[in-house]
């Protein structure tokens, strides 16, 4: 295990450096890679222009066997010296959160740069070539070989599809010792603990109907607003930490019509999967008992008997599906890849904390692999909004921080 002396050994040995000294000297191509690659656009499930971007600045860098596989994940290896040592995965997500359409114009003034995605992910997905650069550049002797991946689906509903094939495929799960994810700007957190989160799409069906002559019929969107006020009266933990939210909902056709249908989609994240089913169960229980009691509301006739389904007697149904579902997991406090990693911290004297968040890092964590996430240096802001920025000020301390901690996972021979 690299200690604090023998990672500021590594860091004096003459391609190491060259490769740091890469990092700092090219920071206008470092740029240039970056304004090109907001300029595509990556909605999600939409990576595919990108992707192949990503594939041809590989092959320009010089990794071998550049590829795409079959949902768009890129992949691209810097062989090793040693044959039979397993992979370490450097990688960072394509896609952006921005639909199809969305007007994609980045630019530059001074040390900052502004579009949609040009921090989350651009920053990662430039500090992957930049890694790939330097040490391609500077022919350093590491013992384990290198796999660069571009991967799809981290944001959303995406529901971190890239991740997933690349970890239930027995030729990349065996083959990877540790993954390094690089996830938009900083130098100050080390992600090492996955947030746990499920996400849901709740529709609610009536007959629907004129608003003066059907009055009475079942709206659906009253008995949802009768599920989201039960719902929103669960009680959550402080510790562990656990939190919803209705984000969107859908509805309706005029105001003077009785909707047929009207949907919700709710978000709950926890630090515990036994919290994220019993929050699901509260939300399941408190739609169940809003469409039953429709049985006895204004559209229940005199005499009318309940006996039968809540259909039969009201004619509303619900469904819920889930559209998103992200493993919680936490990496061992002793665990390789983070001791290095604070090794590496102090030795360029940088402050970072251990954070928990939802990140492409939660796959391989869930699995009980080594795994963390981490920002590629500089600093950003706006994230998600057509405002976000991103300043090029300060990122050789990121890149030099990733590359000193591929290198020891690494090794080096000489």
């Amino acid at each position: 295990m690299p200690s604090i002396q023998e990672i500021a050994r590594l860091a004096v040995v003459p391609e190491v450096q060259a490769a740091c000294e890469w990092c700092s000297s090219q920071e206008a191509q470092i740029a240039t890679w970056q304004l090109l690659l907001a300029a595509i656009p990556a909605p999600p499930f939409g990576e595919a222009a990108r992707a192949h971007w990503l594939a041809d600045r590989f092959r320009e860098i010089g990794l071998a066997d550049v590829h795409i596989d079959e949902i768009g994940n890129v992949f691209g290896i810097q062989r090793g010296l040693d044959p039979l040592q397993k992979f370490v995965a450097i990688t960072a997500h394509l896609d952006t959160v921005f639909p199809a359409g969305t007007a994609l114009q980045p630019r530059r003034d001074k040390a900052k740069l502004y579009g949609p995605g040009i921090s989350d992910n651009g920053a990662g997905i430039t500090a992957l070539l930049a890694i790939a650069a330097a040490l391609q550049s500077s022919r350093i002797r590491h013992s384990a070989p290198f796999v660069f991946i571009g991967n799809v689906g981290e944001e959303g509903e995406g529901d971190l599809r890239g991740m997933r094939h690349i970890f239930s495929d027995p030729h990349w799960s065996e083959a990877i010792a540790s993954t390094v994810v690089v996830d938009g700007a900083g130098t100050d957190t080390i992600i090492a603990e996955a947030l746990g989160s499920r996400r849901f799409e709740v529709e609610v069906r009536g007959p629907g109907g004129h608003s003066w002559s059907d009055f009475g019929v079942p709206n659906p969107i009253v008995l949802l607003a009768r599920a989201i006020d039960a719902f929103s009266r669960t009680a959550v933990n402080a510790v562990p930490k656990t939190t919803f939210n209705i984000g969107v909902i859908r509805g309706g056709t005029s105001v003077n019509s009785i909707p047929q249908s009207a949907t919700m989609r709710v978000d709950i994240r926890s630090m515990s999967s036994s919290e994220i089913d019993r929050l699901e169960n509260a939300m399941r229980a408190a739609l169940e008992r809003a469409v039953a009691a429709e049985g006895n509301g204004p559209g229940h006739r005199p005499g009318q008997k309940n006996s039968g389904s809540t259909e039969k007697k009201s004619g509303v149904q619900y469904e819920v599906k889930i559209i998103g579902s992200r493993p919680a997991g936490e990496l061992d406090s002793n665990a390789r890849i983070l001791r290095v990693l604070r090794a590496v911290d102090t030795h360029l004297r940088n402050s970072s904390q251990v954070q928990r968040a939802s990140t492409d890092a939660n796959i391989p964590l869930s699995m009980g692999r080594e795994a963390i996430a981490n920002g590629g240096g500089g600093t950003g802001g706006g994230a998600h909004t057509i405002n976000e920025w991103f300043d090029c000020t300060g990122r050789d301390l990121g890149l030099k921080r990733i590359l000193l901690l591929l290198i020891a996972l690494a090794g080096v021979q000489g």
